[in-house]
């Protein structure tokens, strides 16, 4: 019997299987020397561009050195602290006028101010608050004076009345932005984006450690 066209390796019917198909995930390459990496890698800031590049370990150390790329890369830290005694409080996260319950603050060396932004269903929204007016909620925690430009950012989660604070990497911060828009749904997320949420913030709980009197 002869095989029809469609159902041949190279047919219409085989070229529509292929296309079901989910695409293998392309490997994580060093942005710098094109090594493959593992899941778990360094991430430089690339401050003049507001971006993340993935590093190697070998090109993360190249960077860590005074004056390398004329400072134009900086490595992000694994710092994560969390302030269980900051003064935020329902108030301040109102005048915030952030319109989702997560939001992240860091502070942009060349623009030499603070940035605010949450996730969306587009990726990382700036609010466009005047930045005069952050001033007074975040001077309620320690953390706002402690981040390091470009590299760190201030995490703060309004839910069920209560608002938590962190110090994280920046990275962390637009994984959870990445998370959140791959599951995004309707006007206020979902319930699959609340549930992302939910398991990012239960995971930082365990990686953060309770700011102190001698937290450095």
């Amino acid at each position: 019997m002869t095989t029809p066209a469609t159902d041949a390796p190279g047919g219409g019917a085989a070229v529509l299987r292929r296309l079901r198909r989910p695409a293998a995930p392309r490997p994580e390459r060093c942005t710098f020397c094109g090594a493959g990496l593992p899941p778990e890698h360094r991430h430089l800031a690339d401050t003049s561009r507001r971006a993340l590049a993935c590093a190697c370990t070998a090109c993360a150390m190249l960077f860590e050195q005074p004056g390398a790329a004329g400072g134009r890369y900086r490595g992000v830290p694994r710092r994560y602290l969390v302030d269980p005694g900051h003064g935020i409080d329902g108030a301040d996260w109102e005048a915030l006028q952030i319109p989702v319950s997560t939001v992240f603050f860091l502070r942009n060396a060349e623009l030499d101010r603070l940035v605010a932004l949450y996730p969306s269903p587009a990726g990382p929204a700036e609010s466009e608050l005047d930045p005069e007016s952050w001033q007074a909620v975040l001077g309620r925690t320690r953390l706002a004076a402690m981040l390091e430009p470009d590299v760190e950012a201030l995490l703060l989660r309004r839910a069920h009345g209560v608002t938590t604070c962190h110090l994280v990497p920046v990275d962390a911060c637009y994984e959870l932005v990445g998370r959140m828009r791959l599951h995004w749904q309707g006007f206020d997320g979902g319930p699959a984006a609340r549930a992302e949420l939910d398991g990012f913030f239960d995971r930082l709980a365990g990686l953060a450690r309770p700011l102190t009197e001698d937290t450095a």
